[in-house]
């Protein structure tokens, strides 16, 4: 037993030493978990400081490549880069934001504080040069044979990321920089367009003079021999291919000057004028896209200042050409060329040159007034002493006035929804021209529309009132497509007083008719070759009309007038009240007691002797009177038929008076399909 205690001591004692050692271990244990929690700790606050420690000397160290570069590096993308990220330093060096411990800023520690001074002295030679390479290349920009285009895309464009820096670091430099720029542009593109208007106004090729009127006199169309020189008849007058200038522009390449020249061509005005305006939107587009990228918010008042002095050029040349210019058709195109070209310039949404357009119309609409008020005058005040020869065939004056309207209502017609001319009517007209000018109003001098109010015998007689009242446009009013649509009514009143004039000179009423009737088939047939409807060709065929009835009267009368005569003179006696209609044998035998059967018989038996020699003169005058063969085959027919007619209504009479008993002569009648197989013969002739 006392061995087992002392064994169960040495045990228990042994026992308490290992509950004694392990205790110990244990607070070691717990001291190593402390410490190791405390060196965690202080690891991370060791790297999040390394961390910002970092970040902010990679924020504020200016590396010795990006300082190379800034200094003496070629200034391209890499330039660019680099001035970006010296521009982030310094945003962040002065950035306010930014706030250490204790409340200090990144220029307030010592290490910002000395970088701060390093980064404003780069910060300013990235500044000087680029402000040296900017204006070096803009100099650039006034050498003679420069692709100016090519030099934007390549050299400025590319370095638009610079002006923002500019911008923002140095606005004054940015503005010396634009001005610079503008200046440059404006003398470049101003000698430019200089040069090449100059160019273009070798090529022009004068197709009217203020001798260039509808009734010119006739000495104005010879030349030093007193010869008729048929170059100076109406081609001012003529459209031709004219409208062709209206078509596409993209189409279209502008006149090479130099070449041109070399090839010595000429151009009518309105075809240089449309070159200029196509080299003009072009570079206004170029430079309105360039500006807006380059200077971005500050482009449009580079844009102004560019083209300025440009487009006041262009304006004063045209402005000089339009004191000399008498065309009516050029400057009608050139209005429309304007409309055109201002819907060109809003589908590319480019606003710079409404009102430049606005003042090329300005300048146009009065001049084409003018010289409309001249033309005018010289239908309403024509001497027909001095207007040449005056024969029974058409004469110059109803050629010129007609391809002058026709030319006129074509261009007028020319670019509208409906493109055909099939649709004549003046409203038509007014809506097409309106939307042309953009109803820009110009005053007109009312006296212009005023002629002489004198009356003379005949159915040519304009009614002045009627004639205006069927003219008037229904809107628009008071603009400028509204006066000249005036115009060309006041100018076919003033043309058939006009001709009615010239007919005067004739000595008989049946040659003046033929004159009138020579005259207005001209001005018809001009109007069809053109297909030109509407109702100025209506008012001339109408006029042809009645004139061709008057005709057909008097060339009857040559031959036939004891017939006609006593037809007329019958059918309105049997016409009267006390006979009516009555048809009874007592209404015969009252006829028969007034109709003298010698007279009736010396008529039937004259007519039967003479009918076949009177209807061949008939066909020899009308052939000889008329140069048109479709006009005079017109004329022969209604000659013809109203012939038989003449004769159907004196078998007529006969019939009613002898109804009873027809006297003798009745069997010397020329039967009704005699004749007709004779007026056959003369048209299978024919």
């Amino acid at each position: 037993m006392d061995d087992c205690d002392i064994i169960l001591s040495s045990l228990q004692e042994m026992l308490l030493g290992f509950q004694a050692d392990l205790g110990g271990l244990s607070g070691d244990i717990k001291s190593l978990q402390e410490q190791s929690n405390t060196l965690g700790c202080k690891l991370h606050n060791r790297k999040g400081a390394e961390d910002q420690l970092r970040d902010y000397l990679q924020r504020i160290i200016v590396p010795p490549s990006l300082a190379d570069m800034i200094c003496s590096g070629n200034v391209d993308q890499e330039f660019i880069k680099s001035v970006e990220e010296l521009e982030r330093k310094y945003q962040y060096i002065h950035s306010q934001n930014v706030v250490f411990s204790q409340g200090l800023k990144p220029d307030q520690t010592p290490s910002g504080n000395e970088m701060k001074q390093h980064i404003v002295k780069l910060r300013h030679r990235a500044i000087g040069r680029i402000r040296m390479y900017f204006l070096h290349t803009i100099a650039q920009l006034r050498r003679p044979k420069t692709n100016v285009r090519m030099i934007q895309i390549n050299s400025l464009l590319k370095y638009t990321p610079l002006m923002e820096f500019l911008l923002d670091s140095k606005v004054e430099i940015y503005n010396e920089i634009r001005n610079v720029y503008t200046e440059s542009m404006s003398m470049t593109l101003f000698a430019l367009f200089r040069t090449y208007a100059a160019q273009l106004a070798l090529l022009d090729n004068e197709i009217a003079t203020r001798k260039d009127v509808i009734a010119v006199e006739d000495s104005a169309l010879r030349d030093v021999w007193s010869r008729v020189n048929m170059s100076k008849r109406g081609d001012s007058f003529c459209l031709g291919s004219r409208w062709e200038v209206l078509e596409d522009s993209s189409k279209d390449m502008p006149i090479l000057a130099h070449v041109a020249l070399s090839e010595k061509k000429k151009y009518l005005y309105e075809v240089i004028f449309k070159s200029v305006m196509m080299h003009l939107m072009d570079s206004v587009t170029n430079e309105y896209v360039f500006v807006r990228k380059f200077f971005q918010e500050h482009g449009p008042d580079a844009f102004q200042g560019i083209f300025g002095r440009t487009l006041s050029l262009i304006l004063e040349q045209l402005e000089n050409y339009l004191f000399n210019c008498y065309d009516c058709l050029g400057l009608l195109l050139m209005i429309k060329l304007t409309h055109a070209n201002k819907r060109i310039m809003s589908d590319r949404r480019v606003d710079s040159l409404d009102k430049f357009f606005d003042s090329l119309t300005n300048l146009l609409w009065p001049r084409l007034k003018t010289v409309m008020d001249k033309q005018l005058r010289s239908v309403r005040d024509g001497d027909v002493r001095k207007l040449g020869v005056i024969d029974l065939h058409s004469h110059y004056v109803s050629r010129r006035y007609a391809e002058f309207t026709c030319s006129i209502l074509q261009i007028l017609q020319k670019g509208t929804k409906n493109n055909g001319l099939g649709s004549g009517s003046s409203n038509t007209n007014m809506v097409a021209l309106s939307s042309a000018v953009g109803n820009k109003n110009i005053q007109s001098n009312s006296s212009g529309y005023r002629g002489k109010e004198d009356t003379q015998d005949g159915n040519m007689k304009p009614s002045r009132k009627s004639s205006f009242d069927s003219r008037q446009p229904i809107s628009h009013r008071g603009s400028a497509g509204d006066m000249l649509l005036i115009d060309l009514s006041h100018l076919q009143d003033e043309t058939i007083l006009l001709l009615q004039r010239l007919s005067e000179t004739h000595s008989t009423n049946k040659k003046k008719i033929i004159f009138l009737i020579n005259n207005l088939d001209q001005i018809i047939a001009i109007f069809q070759e053109r297909r030109v409807p509407g109702k100025e060709l209506n008012r001339f065929v109408e006029l042809l009309m009645q004139q061709r009835e008057i005709f057909v009267e008097e060339e009857l009368l040559q031959s036939f007038s004891k017939m006609i005569a006593f037809v007329q003179q019958t059918e309105e006696h049997m016409n009267r009240p006390q006979y009516g209609n009555n048809t009874s044998r007592a209404a015969a035998e009252g006829h028969k007691h007034e109709v003298n059967a010698q007279v009736v018989e010396g008529l039937v038996r004259e007519f039967a002797s003479t009918w076949k020699q009177g209807i061949e003169q008939i066909n020899k005058n009308v052939l000889s009177f008329f140069a048109n063969f479709r006009n005079g085959m017109e004329v022969l027919k209604q000659v013809l038929t109203q012939l038989l007619l003449y004769y159907t209504r004196f078998q007529d009479i006969i019939r009613k008076v002898w109804r009873s008993k027809p006297p003798a002569f009745c069997k010397d009648l020329v039967s009704t399909s005699m004749i007709l197989a004779e007026i056959k013969k003369y048209a299978l002739a024919i």
